[in-house]
C-alpha cells in the first residue's frame, strides 16, 4: 500500500467508524451532528393535516372576500349610523325597581341553568374520560352526548321548552342547562384524564369502592379546574341569555327584544349597556372565586386577579409555623378554626345562599316538571319528521354554506388581532405590566359585549346580510380567543425562554423561537374551538338579519313550522360533528 493509500485509509477510518456507530463526521461547526437535536420526521398524516389547515385558512380568506367587507363601504354607510344615532336620541332604562328585578331574574336563571349543567356533566365526564370509563362504548356514547348538546342551539331548545312550559324562566334554565353540558362535560373529562393516578390507585388497593375512588381520589384534584370551568361557562351563558329573550324567556333579553321590536332603540341600547356592565361585573366575581379556589395556580393570572387578590402579585411567603397544625395526631383529629378555614366556611355559606336565592328569584314552576310529560308526545310530533317544507333543499344547503362561510371568515379575521392582543396580555410576553394590564382590560371589555347586540347595531348601520354577522363575530371572538391565547402562552415551559434570554436573544426572538412553537398546539385547538363557536353563533345571528341559515330558522319558528326547525338543526349538528372530528384529528396529529 502506498503512503497516499495509507493516509487516505487512516483519514476515512474515523468517518466509517462514526457511521457504523450512528454518528456523523465533525463539521466546521465544532461539534458532531449527533450532538444536535434530531429533526422529527414528517409523516404523511402530519403533512395532510398541515395542508388541511392551510386549505381552511385559504377558504376563510376567500369567504372574507365574498362577504365584501371594505372600509370605504363602511365609511360610506356612516350616514346610516348618524341617522340611527339621531333616532336613538339618549339612552333610557326601565324603572329602578323593575331594572333591579330584571337583573336578579337574569342572573338567577343563568346561574341555575349553569349549575344544572354542571351536575349533569359529572357522570357524563366520568364516562367520557379515558381513565375512568367502563369501556369504549360508554366513552363513545358519553362523547356523543357532549357533542350533541353542544350542537343544539340554546335558542332552539328554548323554543321547544316554551311550547312545553309556556313563557317564564324554566324554558331558559333548561335550554341553558342542556346546551352547556357539551362544553362543561368535555372540560370536566379533560381534567379527569390529567389527574395524578396515585391517590386513586392507593384507594383501590386499600379496598375502596368506585364512589370512594371518585370522592377521595379524583374530586379533590379536579375540583379547582371544575370550578373555573363552571365560572367560565356562566359568563358565556350570561351573554347568551340575551338571545333567549327573542323566544320568550324572561329577563333582560326579553325586555331588550321588546324595545328593539318597538323601534325604541334608546331603551334597547340602555338595556344592552346594563348587560355589558353585568358581564364585566360577573368577570370580576368569577375572578374572586377563582383566586380563592386556585390560589397561585396559573389559571388565575389575569389583571382582575391581581386587582382583587393582592397576594397574587408576589411569590407566596413561607408557611407560618402555626400552619403545621395538622402534623400531630391530636390536631389532625380535631381541626382548629384558623383564619383560612373561617374564610372558606364563610365563602361556602355565601355560595349556598347565592344558589338558594337564584332558585327563589327564578320562580320555577316545579309542578310543570311533572305535568309537561303529557305535552311531550304532541310537541315531539310537531318537530318530527324533519322537512324543509316549502323551502327548496338547495336553497337551504346554500344557506348552511353561507353560515359556515360567515364562521370561517370571522375566525380568520379574529386570528391576527387575537394573537397580537393575547400575546401582549401574557405575562411572559408583554414588555411591561402596564401593557399587559391594558391588553387584559381590552379583552374583558370586548368579551363583555354580546355578539347579538353588536349584530343588531351593525345590521341597522350596514343593512341586512352576512357582513354584519361576520364583523360581529370577529369582534366578539377577539375577546374570547385573545384570553385563551394569553392563558396558553403563560402556561408554556419557561425553560426554553430563559435559555434564549441567557444567550442574549431579544424579546421578539424569544417569542418566535420559544413561546409560539410551544403554544402552537394550543393555538390550533383554540382556533377550531373558535370555528365551532362561530358556526353556532352565526346561526343565532341570522335571527336578527346577520345572514345564513338563521334567517330560515327564525321564519320557521315564527310560522310554527317546527319540522323545518328540526331539519335545520340536523344540518347544524352534522356540520358541528364534522368540525369536532377535524379538530380531534388535528390535535392528535400535532400532539
Amino acid at each position: 500500500m502506498t503512503a497516499l493509500d495509507t493516509s487516505a485509509g487512516s483519514a476515512t477510518a474515523p468517518r466509517d467508524t462514526a457511521r457504523r456507530e450512528g454518528g456523523t463526521p465533525t463539521g466546521s461547526g465544532g461539534g458532531t451532528r449527533a450532538d444536535r437535536a434530531p429533526k422529527r420526521p414528517l409523516s404523511p398524516e402530519r403533512i395532510a393535516a398541515g395542508l388541511t389547515l392551510v386549505a381552511l385558512i385559504v377558504l376563510g380568506i376567500l369567504a372574507v372576500r365574498d362577504v365584501g367587507i371594505s372600509l370605504p363601504a363602511m365609511l360610506q354607510s356612516w350616514g346610516n349610523a348618524q341617522n340611527f344615532l339621531a333616532r336613538v336620541g339618549g339612552l333610557s332604562f326601565p324603572e329602578p325597581a323593575d331594572l333591579a328585578w330584571l337583573i336578579a331574574l337574569t342572573v338567577g336563571l343563568v346561574l341555575v341553568g349553569t349549575l344544572l349543567a354542571a351536575v349533569l356533566s359529572v357522570p357524563i365526564a366520568y364516562l367520557a374520560a379515558s381513565n375512568t370509563t367502563p369501556g369504549a362504548v360508554w366513552r363513545a356514547a358519553a362523547r356523543f352526548v357532549g357533542v350533541l348538546t353542544r350542537a343544539l342551539p340554546d335558542v332552539v331548545l328554548a323554543m321547544a321548552f316554551v311550547l312545553m312550559f309556556s313563557l317564564g324562566t324554566l324554558p331558559g334554565i333548561l335550554a341553558i342547562g342542556i346546551h352547556s353540558i357539551g362544553m362543561i362535560s368535555k372540560m370536566f373529562a379533560d381534567a379527569i384524564e390529567q389527574i395524578d393516578e396515585g391517590p386513586r390507585l392507593a384507594i383501590r388497593a386499600a379496598g375502596g369502592s368506585k364512589l370512594q375512588e371518585f370522592t377521595a381520589g379524583i374530586l379533590p384534584q379536579v375540583l379547582p379546574s371544575w370550578v373555573a370551568t363552571v365560572l367560565h361557562r356562566n359568563d358565556i351563558n350570561l351573554r347568551g341569555s340575551v338571545v333567549l329573550g327573542y323566544v320568550g324567556v324572561a329577563g333582560l333579553g326579553l325586555e331588550m327584544s321588546y324595545a328593539f321590536k318597538a323601534l325604541n332603540y334608546g331603551k334597547g341600547l340602555g338595556i344592552a349597556l346594563v348587560i355589558f356592565v353585568l358581564c364585566v361585573a360577573m368577570e370580576v366575581v368569577s375572578s374572586l372565586v377563582r383566586g380563592a379556589m386556585l390560589g397561585e395556580q396559573r389559571h388565575t393570572r389575569s389583571w382582575i386577579d391581581r386587582l382583587v387578590h393582592p397576594r397574587l402579585r408576589s411569590r407566596p411567603a413561607a408557611p407560618h409555623p402555626r400552619a403545621e397544625w395538622a402534623a400531630t395526631p391530636q390536631t389532625a383529629v380535631r381541626r382548629p378554626w384558623t383564619a383560612q378555614r373561617v374564610r372558606h366556611t364563610i365563602a361556602g355559606l355565601v355560595a349556598v345562599l347565592v344558589v338558594v336565592g337564584s332558585v327563589a328569584v327564578s320562580q320555577i314552576a316545579w309542578l310543570d316538571l311533572f305535568t309537561f310529560w303529557a305535552k311531550l308526545p304532541e310537541v315531539a310530533a310537531r318537530f318530527w319528521p324533519p322537512s324543509f317544507g316549502s323551502y327548496d333543499a338547495l336553497a337551504m344547503l346554500e344557506a348552511m354554506r353561507e353560515t359556515v362561510a360567515i364562521a370561517l371568515a370571522a375566525t380568520v379575521l379574529t386570528l391576527l388581532p387575537s394573537l397580537l392582543l393575547g400575546s401582549l396580555a401574557a405575562r411572559n410576553v408583554a414588555p411591561t405590566g402596564a401593557v399587559r394590564g391594558t391588553a387584559r382590560l381590552l379583552l374583558v371589555g370586548i368579551r363583555g359585549i354580546p355578539e347579538l347586540i353588536l349584530a343588531i347595531v351593525l345590521v341597522v348601520i350596514t343593512g341586512l346580510g352576512a357582513q354584519a354577522g361576520v364583523i360581529a363575530l370577529a369582534i366578539g371572538g377577539i375577546g374570547l380567543l385573545g384570553k385563551l391565547i394569553a392563558d396558553s402562552f403563560e402556561e408554556v415551559d419557561r425553560g426554553p425562554e430563559r435559555a434564549l434570554h441567557a444567550v442574549g436573544a431579544t424579546r421578539l426572538q424569544t417569542y418566535t423561537a420559544a413561546t409560539v412553537p410551544q403554544g402552537t398546539r394550543a393555538l390550533i385547538g383554540h382556533g377550531f374551538y373558535m370555528l365551532d363557536t362561530n358556526i353556532r353563533a352565526a346561526t343565532i345571528l341570522g335571527i336578527v338579519g346577520g345572514g345564513g341559515v338563521g334567517y330560515y330558522l327564525l321564519n320557521a319558528s315564527q310560522g310554527s313550522r317546527y319540522e323545518t326547525v328540526t331539519a335545520i338543526v340536523l344540518m347544524i349538528l352534522v356540520t358541528v360533528l364534522a368540525v369536532e372530528g377535524l379538530a380531534m384529528w388535528m390535535r392528535k396529529v400535532f400532539r
